[in-house]
């Protein structure tokens, strides 16, 4: 949640050339593991249920576009390399672009 407001501003001034999604994957920064002071209280996922449950407390901050869930074998993880966030742009099917925010 860290930089949604900067998520939610590019939506807002991208939105009539483009769709956005979130894909909601493994908790990089859980309670119960290598957690950040000050975040949000998410124990690391056991179950498909405990990931979708996480992803709605992200849905509660409105990031004004549809948020999925990946698997629990991380595929979507795994292709998209999404550590620790990452911005796609995709244009009939194919990936035309791509940026890696740095860590902080």
């Amino acid at each position: 949640l860290f930089k949604l407001e900067e998520f939610k501003q590019l939506v807002k001034d991208f939105r009539d050339v483009a769709d956005f999604l979130v894909v909601y994957i493994a908790e990089a920064h859980s309670t119960d593991g290598w957690a950040f002071t000050n975040n949000v209280d998410i124990n690391q996922h056991q179950s498909l249920e405990d990931r979708v449950s996480a992803a709605k407390i992200l849905v509660q901050k409105d990031p004004l576009c549809p948020v999925v869930v990946d698997v629990m074998s991380n595929v979507t993880s795994t292709k998209y390399g999404a550590l620790p966030e990452r911005l796609y742009v995709l244009q009939a099917g194919k990936v035309i672009y791509k940026v890696r925010s740095p860590r902080r």
